[in-house]
C-alpha cells in the first residue's frame, strides 16, 4: 500500500527558506495530482499548491504565489515544496496529498490519500 511521508519542516526566521519533501512508497505510485495543504492552529486545512504528476502543471494559492514553488521527481516518487520569503503566517502543519481522479483540485475532499504532516514554524 502506498504511503506518503513528509519531511523538511522546522523552525525558521521570517524571510528564510525551507524545502519540504513528500516521498511516496510503492512501485505503482501514479497519482493524477499531488497537492500541498496546511493547517494552522484553530483553522481549517487550506490549499497551498498542487502539481499534476504527468505534465507538471502547477497551481498556487494567492497567499503563496511568487514565494513557494512546487516540483516533482517522478523517478523518485517525490514531490517538493520550496518555500522562500517565509512569513509568520506561514506557520502551520503542512500535508501532502495524492489525488487519483483526473483534473486538479484545490479542495481537501478532492484528495484521496494524505501524509502525516510536518510542522513549519516561522518566527518574526
Amino acid at each position: 500500500q502506498v504511503q506518503l511521508v513528509e519531511s523538511g519542516g522546522g523552525l525558521m526566521q521570517a524571510g528564510g527558506s525551507l524545502r519540504l519533501s513528500c516521498a511516496a512508497s510503492g512501485r505503482t505510485f501514479r497519482p493524477y495530482t499531488m497537492g500541498w495543504f496546511r493547517q494552522a492552529p484553530g483553522k481549517a486545512r487550506a490549499f497551498v499548491s498542487a502539481i499534476t504528476w504527468g505534465s507538471g502543471t502547477t497551481y498556487y494559492s494567492d497567499s503563496v504565489k511568487g514565494r513557494f514553488t512546487v516540483s516533482r521527481d517522478n523517478a523518485k516518487n517525490t514531490v517538493y515544496l520550496q518555500m522562500n520569503s517565509l512569513k509568520p503566517e506561514d506557520t502551520a502543519v503542512y500535508y501532502c496529498a495524492a489525488r487519483y481522479w483526473s483534473g486538479p483540485s484545490n479542495e481537501r475532499l478532492g484528495y484521496q490519500q494524505w501524509g502525516q504532516g510536518t510542522q513549519v514554524t516561522v518566527s518574526s
